[in-house]
């Protein structure tokens, strides 16, 4: 019987806590030019871009170099943790979970912030391996982002 597992990643940044959160919750249409690295298109499937429900979909850059993509609902913002809830509901990415859901938290940290990457999944099989290629994608993502923060 498949489980809901957790991988969880953190890392610290240069960029304010909520300048990173601004980018992430209202300038998703922005990230292939902040991160052309591992974002290569996104486009808007319905609603709009900074609103709970909106869709949207992803083409990733993964494991060195394939192009994934990964259909997302906007599910949850909290602005006053700087929270936001992704819930993945389609793309190459569902072949291998039955559910997968992606939770950023930005906090204040010094000058800069600390990162939280949590990933919430459930495996289509016990054969399929833990997510660690989309964690490190996010990780990327997040690194590139604030890179382009702090050069803008």
């Amino acid at each position: 019987m498949a489980q809901l597992k957790r991988m969880e990643c953190q890392f610290e940044i240069k960029s304010s806590a909520d300048k990173f959160f601004d980018v992430y919750k209202n300038k998703g249409y922005l990230m292939p030019k902040l991160s052309n690295q591992v974002v290569t298109d996104i486009k808007l499937l319905q609603g709009d871009w900074n609103s709970e429900g909106s869709c949207r979909l992803w083409h990733i850059v993964v494991d060195g170099g394939k192009i994934e993509s990964a259909k997302e609902v906007f599910e949850k913002v909290d602005d006053t943790n700087r929270t936001i809830v992704y819930k993945l509901v389609g793309g190459e990415i569902m072949d291998a979970y039955k559910t997968l859901r992606s939770t950023l938290n930005v906090m204040p940290m010094g000058e800069g912030s600390l990162v939280k990457w949590t990933m919430d999944f459930e495996k289509q099989n016990e054969s399929i391996p833990d997510p660690v290629k989309y964690a490190e994608f996010l990780t990327v993502w997040s690194k590139n982002v604030d890179a382009y923060l702090l050069n803008a």
